[in-house]
C-alpha cells in the first residue's frame, strides 16, 4: 500500500509538470504570434513609407548582380528592369553623360571596398533629368557579403530652379550696367551727393560742362555746376530737396564751354543714400521762343495788311487778332473786338448781324465749327450769306493749338443761279447713288423728291411717280411687295406722326422676298417728311450670328471655368501626399536624415507649399471669373490688415535682401470688406515686387483715407515694366497664349486675382510702371463693400 501511495504521487507530480509546461509554452506562443503581427504592420509601414520616398533605393551586390523596384527603373525612364550594374551602365553612358555614369560604377566598388558613404551627380543624355546618386555599403542585416546600396534622388526639379535663379541674377546685373552705362552716356549733366550732400559721382557729361579732367578730379575738387544764387548754393538745395521729400527744381544761369547759358537744374531726393541731380539747357528753348514771338509778329504785320478778311483765336479759343476787312466784313465794333470774345460768341454776332450761312441746327453747326481746333489739316468750306455774299473761308490750326480763319469775298466769281442749278443737280446725283431708298413727301403726303432706289425697291412705274401722287394713292401698288400687304398701313403712320409732331419715327417692314427694311422719318425744316429705307437684311443676320457665337463663347468659358477647378482640385490629393510626406521625413518618422537630405526635404515642404498657393490661386481666379467667389462684410482696419502684410512677408523679404516700409496714416480707419481677400490681394502684390524687383528692393506700403474710401499703395524701385509687360502681367489668358507660342511670357495670377478680389470689394485696381523707374500699385477701397 505504501509503494502504490508513493506511485501515485509521483505520476500526480509529473502530471503537474506536464500541465505547467503546457501552460508556459502556450503563453509564449501566443506572445511570439503577437510580437509577429506586431512585426509585420511595422514591416508594413516601412515598406510604404520606401515606396513613397523621394529617394528610390537599389541593392548592388558583390557580384554586380542589381536589385531594385520598378519604381527605380520607372524613375530612370525604362521599362524593364536591368539585372546587373554593368548593363546599367551601358545603357546610359552615351554622350555627355558617359563619364557620369563611369564614375558610379568606379563608386560602388570603391565602397564595397572601403565602407564609405559617396556621391555622384548623374545625368541622361538627350533628357533634362538629372539625379544624384548616393552609395553606402549595405548594412549586413539587409544584405551580407559586401553589398551596395544605392540611393538615386531626382533632382530635376531643383536644377532648373537653380538655371532660372541664375538666369533672374544675370538679368539684374545685365540691367544695372545697362542703367549705369546709360548715365555715364547720357548727354545731360548728371551727379550723386552722400548724405553729406557732397559730391560723390559725376557723369561724363557733367565733367565736360565744369571743363574738368576726370569724374574723380571733379569730386575730390567739389566742382559744382551751378553757381550760388540769393545766398543758395548747390549743397542747400540739395538739403532743402531731401527735407522736402521730393525733386525740387531751379531755373539758374550757369557758364558752360565759356558761354552763359540758362539751365533747369532737378535735385531729386533719394532717401538715405543721398541726393541725385540733373541739368537740362534750355538756352535753345529761350531762343526758339524769341524767335516764335517774333515770326508770329511778323506774320500779324503780313496779315493786317491783306485783303481778305482774316481771325486769329488762341488755343483758349478767345480772339486774339483780326484785321481791318474782319471787322469790316461782319460789321463788328472795335471796342467789342477788344474784349477778345470767344470763337462761339463770335459766330453767334456772325448769325444775329446775318454775315453767316442759314443753318437748320446753329449749335449742332457751331460745336461742328469748334471741333476745327483739333483738327491737323486745314479746313475749306463755301459760305452763301443771306444777302447774296459768298465767302470762301478756310480754317487753318496753328501751332499753338488755336485757329486761323481766313474770308475771301467770291461774290463776283460765284453767281446765284449758277449756285442753285449746282445745287440741284449735286442733290439729284446723291440721291440717285444713295444706298438708301429716299423719297419726300410734303405736308399733305404727296410725293414730292425720290431717288431710283425708292423706285427699284417697290417696283412702281416712273410715269406714275412723276405724276407725284399721294401717299393713298400709293398704296395699292405698295402693298403687294411687303410680306404682309397690310403693313403697308405702317409707312402712312409714320409718316402722318412725323409731320404732325415734327418728331423722327423709326421701324422695320418684312418684304415678301424675305428682305427686310429699316425704316426712318425725319421732318424736314420746310415742313416735308423724309423717308428713307434701308436694307438690313444681312446686318440682322449677321447679328444673329454673333448672338450665337457669344453664346457659345460663355459656354465654353463656362465649361473651361469648371475645367480649372476639377484640375485644381485634382492637383490636391497628391500635393497634399508630398507634403504629408515629407513633413514625416523633417520629424524623423523615417530615421535620422543626413544633412543634405534634409535640405532636399525642406525643398519639398516649400516646393508643395508654393504649389498649394498657386492652385488656391486658381481656384480663386476661376472662381472670381465665374462671379461665385464668397466675400465676407465685416470691418476691416487697415493698419492692423497692413502689419498683417509685413508680417507674413518678412522671411521672403529677408531672404531677397529686400526692405519693407510702412507709411500708415491715422485717417485710414476701417472698411466693410472681406480681411482674408484683402490680404490676399496685398500678399500677391507684394510677393510679385519681392519675385522680380531683385536684391536691394525697397517696398513702401502707404494706406490713407478720407470719409470715401481708403487708398492703399505699394511701390517698389524694382527693374518696372514696359506697356507690353503690364498688359501681360494683369491678364492671364493672353499671357498663357504668349508662352504657348514661345514668346516667354510666363507668370502666375498673382496681379490678376488681386485686381479681381478689389473689383470684388467695389474698389480700383491701378498699376502704374515704366522700365528703370518701379512699378506702382494702388488699390482704392470704398468704406462699405457693396452688397453681395
Amino acid at each position: 500500500m505504501q509503494g502504490e501511495s508513493l506511485t501515485t504521487a509521483l505520476i500526480g507530480l509529473l502530471l503537474a509538470a506536464w500541465i505547467v509546461g503546457a501552460s508556459i509554452a502556450i503563453w509564449n506562443g501566443l506572445s511570439m504570434q503577437r510580437k509577429a503581427r506586431a512585426s509585420l504592420r511595422q514591416t508594413a509601414r516601412l515598406s510604404r513609407l520606401l515606396e513613397t520616398s523621394p529617394a528610390f533605393p537599389a541593392i548592388v551586390r558583390a557580384d554586380g548582380k542589381l536589385e531594385a523596384s520598378d519604381r527605380f527603373f520607372r524613375l530612370l525612364g525604362l521599362d524593364r528592369p536591368i539585372p546587373t550594374i554593368a548593363e546599367l551602365v551601358g545603357e546610359f553612358a552615351v554622350g555627355d553623360a558617359a563619364e557620369d555614369w563611369q564614375g558610379l560604377s568606379e563608386l560602388i566598388r570603391e565602397a564595397q571596398r572601403t565602407g564609405k558613404t559617396l556621391s555622384q551627380k548623374l545625368s541622361v543624355a538627350g533628357s533634362d533629368k538629372r539625379f544624384m546618386a548616393r552609395v553606402v555599403l549595405a548594412d549586413s542585416q539587409i544584405y551580407p557579403n559586401g553589398a551596395s546600396l544605392v540611393w538615386l534622388f531626382d533632382l530635376t526639379d531643383t536644377v532648373r530652379e537653380l538655371e532660372r535663379l541664375e538666369g533672374d541674377a544675370m538679368m539684374a546685373r545685365n540691367a544695372f550696367q545697362a542703367l549705369a552705362g546709360l548715365i555715364e552716356a547720357s548727354p545731360l549733366p548728371m551727379w550723386h551727393r552722400g548724405p553729406d550732400y557732397r559730391l560723390s559721382f559725376v557723369n561724363t557729361a557733367y565733367v565736360e560742362a565744369v571743363d574738368g579732367q576726370s569724374g574723380d578730379d571733379v569730386v575730390a575738387d567739389e566742382i559744382e555746376l551751378v553757381e550760388p544764387v540769393d545766398g543758395v548754393n548747390a549743397l542747400s538745395a540739395a538739403a532743402k530737396a531731401q527735407e522736402a521729400g521730393k525733386p525740387v527744381e531751379r531755373l539758374v544761369s550757369a557758364t558752360i564751354g565759356g558761354e552763359r547759358r540758362q539751365i533747369k537744374v532737378y535735385d531729386i531726393p533719394m532717401g538715405e543714400v543721398g541726393v541725385g541731380g540733373i541739368a537740362i539747357d534750355m538756352q535753345e528753348l529761350i531762343n526758339a521762343r524769341t524767335d516764335a514771338r517774333r515770326q508770329a509778329e511778323a506774320q500779324r504785320n503780313m496779315l493786317d495788311k491783306m485783303s481778305a478778311a482774316v481771325a486769329q483765336f488762341a488755343a483758349d479759343r478767345s480772339l486774339t487778332f483780326w484785321n481791318l476787312p474782319f471787322q469790316r466784313q461782319f460789321g463788328m465794333r472795335e471796342e467789342w473786338l477788344s474784349e477778345s470774345p470767344e470763337f462761339a460768341r463770335v459766330l453767334e454776332r456772325m448769325r444775329e448781324s446775318g454775315k453767316m450761312p442759314d443753318v437748320r441746327d446753329f449749335p449742332e453747326w457751331r460745336a461742328e465749327r469748334e471741333n476745327w481746333f483739333h483738327i491737323a489739316a486745314p479746313v475749306e468750306e463755301n459760305w452763301l450769306l443771306p444777302d447774296g455774299t459768298h465767302l470762301r473761308l478756310v480754317g487753318q490750326p496753328t501751332a499753338d493749338n488755336g485757329l486761323l480763319l481766313i474770308f475771301e469775298d467770291r461774290t463776283e466769281q460765284a453767281q446765284l443761279a449758277s449756285a442753285r442749278d449746282t445745287l440741284l443737280r449735286v442733290r439729284t446725283a446723291t440721291f440717285n447713288n444713295l444706298f438708301e431708298a429716299v423719297s419726300v413727301f410734303s405736308a399733305d403726303t404727296r410725293l414730292s423728291i425720290w431717288n431710283s432706289r425708292f423706285e427699284e425697291i417697290w417696283g412702281v412705274e416712273e410715269d406714275l411717280l412723276a405724276q407725284h401722287p399721294r401717299f393713298d394713292e400709293l398704296l395699292p401698288r405698295l402693298g403687294p411687295s411687303l410680306q404682309k400687304p397690310s403693313h403697308v398701313s405702317i409707312l402712312r403712320e409714320l409718316l402722318q406722326m412725323t409731320i404732325s409732331t415734327r418728331q423722327p419715327r423709326k421701324s422695320r417692314i418684312a418684304f415678301a422676298d424675305g428682305r427686310i427694311f429699316q425704316l426712318s422719318t425725319v421732318p424736314l425744316p420746310d415742313g416735308n417728311a423724309l423717308l428713307a429705307m434701308l436694307d438690313v437684311t444681312d446686318s440682322l443676320q449677321i447679328e444673329q450670328a454673333l448672338r450665337d457665337r457669344n453664346a457659345a463663347l460663355s459656354e465654353a468659358d463656362t465649361i473651361k471655368g469648371k475645367f480649372l477647378s476639377n484640375m485644381s482640385y485634382e492637383f490636391r490629393t497628391p500635393l497634399t501626399s508630398i507634403g504629408g510626406y515629407a513633413e514625416l521625413l523633417q520629424q524623423g518618422i523615417g530615421g535620422e536624415l543626413p544633412p543634405q537630405a534634409k535640405d532636399y526635404v525642406d525643398a519639398i515642404s516649400k516646393s508643395a507649399e508654393r504649389l498649394g498657393q498657386q492652385i488656391n490661386a486658381v481656384l480663386d481666379f476661376t472662381q472670381s471669373e465665374a462671379g461665385a467667389l464668397p466675400v465676407a462684410r465685416k470691418p476691416v482696419d487697415i493698419a492692423e490688415l497692413v502689419n498683417k502684410v509685413e508680417a507674413s512677408a518678412g522671411e521672403a523679404a529677408d531672404k531677397a535682401k529686400a526692405s519693407l516700409v510702412l507709411d500708415v496714416k491715422p485717417n485710414a480707419g476701417t472698411i466693410q470688406g472681406d480681411v482674408v481677400r484683402l490680404k490676399q490681394a496685398m500678399d500677391a502684390i507684394v510677393d510679385n515686387a519681392l519675385t522680380h524687383g531683385g536684391e536691394g528692393l525697397r517696398i513702401l506700403i502707404h494706406a490713407s483715407g478720407d470719409r470715401n474710401g481708403v487708398t492703399l499703395v505699394v511701390s517698389d524701385n524694382g527693374p518696372g515694366m514696359d506697356a507690353q509687360a503690364q498688359t501681360m502681367a494683369l491678364d492671364p489668358v493672353l499671357r498663357s497664349q504668349k508662352a504657348a507660342a514661345g514668346q516667354g511670357m510666363n507668370g502666375g495670377l498673382g496681379l490678376p486675382l488681386a485686381r479681381k478680389l478689389v473689383e470684388l470689394h467695389g474698389g480700383q485696381f491701378e498699376l502704374e510702371s515704366q522700365p528703370g523707374a518701379g512699378t506702382t500699385v494702388a488699390l482704392r477701397l470704398p468704406r462699405t463693400a457693396p452688397s453681395a
